[in-house]
């Protein structure tokens, strides 16, 4: 078993001021793998300091953006060299499968970070402007400190996708891993060492809900980015709202995959999976409703329960699992709680709904569909965060797009269909910050997001670093121009 006894904050490894640890449990065989510190907020306030010292008075938000980026491309070198060690890390504390977090949990956030370094060459940061009283400069300066809270389904890929915009804006950084899986957090800190950055531009504290608060209404801190559920992104957003602090939010979902009525099966059942069990289902963005034409209803379903009754469930370190177990005991209590109340709801299984009988231990669920399932049933409208899919009748293209936009949420969407305008034309009607037509897919390079209670703010592309900015107008005497920056 690993032990932790150091926390990284203002660049250095130092004891926590308290001994309390969190134990981390494997998914796949409930037994205790590592314990870490449970940082409190003694620990908040020596982080937020240190990033607080690093930006007022340290070298990091004064380096021109191309010294920025060039120290964030050591880091990608040095996660690089860990990139094995991370997919295994990730897939041992949080239960995606091995071959997943080779693909994509682990090298897709150091890609990441070498875009957001190689975007310094491009992105405006000042820029001329001719206005009706004479010139001006916009100038874009970094926001300030930024808290980046991060949940445990995809942790190494979520924080970077805060912490490469970040840096590169020229913000010093307080991260705080979820309890569940801090381990992958330990070899980031490692890099960001063996990078060189500035004392006090990054720490990671691995702490509770409770002193993640703290770090949120923090007045030392300047801007919070969240990614979790809608629950706790409300109870952030109003801590932010009270100090009008700055705040990005990344929430929950309940994205619908649209068969319209000419789909090819054979075809669109292969588009549509990636979308159903991604990351065994625990997924913002993961396709949950299934909207079936009422007449091609039944063959839709059997199509859906023939693909779930294939996917190999089981051992996340066997490259042959294509699902593995749930994060932890808790979140398998939460799905199967779903699971029973979508059957007290009048809903019924066609596939799945227990546990897998050859496995004897693990968080294991096996993937579920409901059929006979309305859309106003919680199973519908609430997020489950599990392989659990829903699949909801309907008799036309506009019945199917106000099911769709039927939810308080609005992350994702798909349709799949043999008519590409068509899909085109239902896929612009979908209120969702993203939205595919025969696939499903996200890329780094586009702002991910969401509509309605799904979020504030956008992640990736071009987009995903002007939160991080402050923008700012410089006049100079009527008629000259300030210089660029």
């Amino acid at each position: 078993m690993e032990v932790k006894n150091e926390l990284f904050i203002g660049g250095r490894w130092v004891a926590p001021t308290t001994d309390a640890t969190f134990d981390v449990v494997s998914p796949s065989t409930e037994l205790v793998i590592a314990t870490v510190p449970a940082g409190g907020p003694g620990d908040i306030d020596r982080a937020v300091m240190a990033a607080r010292q690093a930006f007022d008075n340290g070298p990091w938000p004064r380096l021109p953006v191309g010294e920025r980026a060039a120290t964030m491309l050591r880091l990608a070198s040095e996660l690089q060299s860990r990139v094995d060690e991370l997919a295994t890390t990730i897939t041992a504390e949080m239960g995606a499968t091995i071959t997943v977090t080779r693909l994509g949990h682990a090298p897709a956030p150091i890609a990441l970070l070498e875009y957001y370094a190689k975007l310094a060459d491009t992105f405006p940061f000042s820029e001329h402007r001719v206005g009706m009283t004479g010139p001006g400069t916009i100038v874009r300066e970094p926001v300030g400190v930024v808290a980046a809270i991060v949940p445990w389904n995809a942790p190494f890929w979520l924080a970077m996708f805060k912490l490469a915009p970040a840096l590169l804006a020229g913000c010093t950084i307080v991260l705080k891993p979820a309890p569940e899986t801090p381990l992958d957090s330990y070899l980031l800190a490692e890099a960001i060492d063996a990078a060189g950055f500035p004392e006090g531009v990054v720490s990671i504290v691995t702490a509770d809900r409770q002193a993640g608060q703290h770090l949120i209404e923090h007045p030392g801190v300047d801007k919070v980015a969240f990614t979790g559920s809608t629950a706790a992104g409300r109870t952030i957003l109003e801590a932010c709202a009270r100090n009008v602090k700055n705040v990005t939010l990344e929430l929950g979902g309940k994205s619908a995959a649209v068969f319209l009525d000419d789909v090819d099966l054979g075809v669109a059942i292969g588009q549509f999976l990636p979308g159903a069990i991604i990351n065994n289902g625990e997924a913002c963005a993961a396709l949950t409703r299934v909207l079936a034409p009422r007449a091609r209803h039944d063959e839709i379903v059997e199509a859906l329960c023939a693909a779930f009754s294939s996917l190999p469930v089981g051992d996340p370190f066997d490259e042959s699992t294509v699902m593995g177990p749930l994060v932890s005991d808790r979140i398998r209590q939460r799905v199967e709680g779903y699971i029973a109340l979508g059957e007290e709801e009048g809903a019924k299984i066609a596939i799945g709904g227990g546990r897998p009988s050859h496995l004897d231990r693990g968080f294991y669920v096996e993937p579920t569909i409901f059929t006979n399932v309305d859309n106003s049933m919680r199973i519908a409208q609430e997020e489950i965060f599990g392989p659990v899919i829903a699949v909801i009748p309907y008799d036309s293209d506009d019945e199917a797009i106000g099911l769709a936009n039927d939810t308080v949420y609005g992350l994702y969407g798909a349709v799949f269909t043999d008519d590409l305008q068509r899909g085109y034309d239902v896929a612009r009607r979908i209120r969702a910050g993203t939205c595919a037509v025969n696939r499903f897919g996200l890329d780094m390079m586009f702002p991910f997001g969401g509509f309605k209670q799904s979020g504030l703010g956008r992640e990736g592309g071009p987009e995903g670093l002007q939160p991080y900015l402050e923008t700012k107008v410089l006049f100079g005497p009527e008629g000259d121009d300030a210089p660029a920056g």
